[in-house]
């Protein structure tokens, strides 16, 4: 039996008010700057910058002639040595902007026993160690909503400052379209509502902005491991209630935060979008070498940002 309940105003006074409270925030930030440029280094060796053809000086590579495109672009002295016709691709040369949010509101603050972070302060992690990769490959990095971008090698430092000042968010980032050839990189939980979700990703993407969804979670979240008499309390609607026998809704559970999951995939597709999911019980550069990756490989003809 589910019996649910508001909590009382003593209740939520004494509530953790927000996964971006700024005492909390600034005591852990230190040590998240420091794990961000950990994390970014255990994986930098071996990794080249976000090369792609376009305008610029530097030769890139050959590749095959397309039919299609004029003969002006044939490098005849490369196509001489075999059978087949080539053209010469130089380097696009201009900094790249990719725009980074970072969930902060109140469900993040989560951590259970078997997770090394909270969902917030691994969020934090890989959002700088992100922006620390991109500036080292000479894009441009900012936080939506937070002012200009950055190519700064002290762009973690700069973002993490930017953070502590901000004010909390209780939601998704404004759904204004970003520059066509530009990137976003969502990193929360995404456990708002569908239609919530699907306004964000489809403003952002309105004018064919790339953009990568980095699921956080805790372990426990995906497992559903209680049983028993159990009492949950949801931080953002500040609700508690007590299930008698927890365990009898573990499938449905699992049925229905797989179809979310799904939901989500459905969302981004159509537009683009990579969705990754990332446990906190896992290794940060885990997650931010996939999500590096996908930030590599942008089709050919998509190569400038904004």
């Amino acid at each position: 039996m589910v019996q649910a309940r508001t909590l009382s105003s003593q209740e939520v006074e004494i509530e953790p008010r927000h996964s971006a409270d700024a005492l909390s925030l600034a005591a852990a930030m230190p040590r998240l700057v420091v794990a961000a440029r950990r994390t970014a280094a255990s994986v930098v060796h071996g990794m080249h910058g976000r090369r792609r053809a376009g305008p610029g000086d530097n030769f890139w590579q050959f590749r095959r002639y397309a039919p299609e495109e004029s003969a002006a672009r044939i490098d005849w002295r490369r196509s001489a040595l075999g059978d087949s016709l080539y053209v010469r691709e130089q380097e696009w040369e201009a900094a790249h902007t990719v725009w980074i949010w970072i969930d902060r509101s109140r469900s993040m603050a989560y951590r259970s026993d078997l997770a090394e972070d909270s969902k917030l302060e691994r969020a934090v992690i890989l959002g700088l160690a992100l922006a620390d990769l991109l500036v080292r490959g000479g894009e441009r990095v900012g936080l939506i909503g937070l002012g200009t971008p950055t190519a700064s090698r002290r762009a973690v430092d700069i973002l993490a400052n930017v953070l502590l000042a901000a004010p909390p968010n209780e939601s998704f980032p404004a759904p204004h379209p970003l520059p066509p050839l530009a990137e976003a990189v969502l990193i929360g939980d995404f456990l708002e509502p569908e239609p919530e979700i699907a306004t964000t990703i489809r403003g952002l993407g309105g004018r064919g902005a790339r953009g990568h969804a980095v699921v956080v979670s805790d372990p426990i979240e995906e497992t559903f491991p209680f049983s028993g008499r159990t009492e949950f309390r949801d931080p953002e609607a500040m609700t508690r209630f007590t299930l008698g026998r927890a365990q009898d809704l573990r499938d449905e559970y699992g049925l229905r935060l797989n179809a979310h999951r799904e939901a989500l995939r459905l969302i981004a597709g159509p537009l683009g979008w990579s969705v990754a999911q990332h446990r906190t019980d896992r290794p940060a550069s885990e997650a931010l070498l996939a999500l590096y990756a996908q930030l590599s490989d942008r089709p050919d003809g998509l190569s400038a940002a904004g």
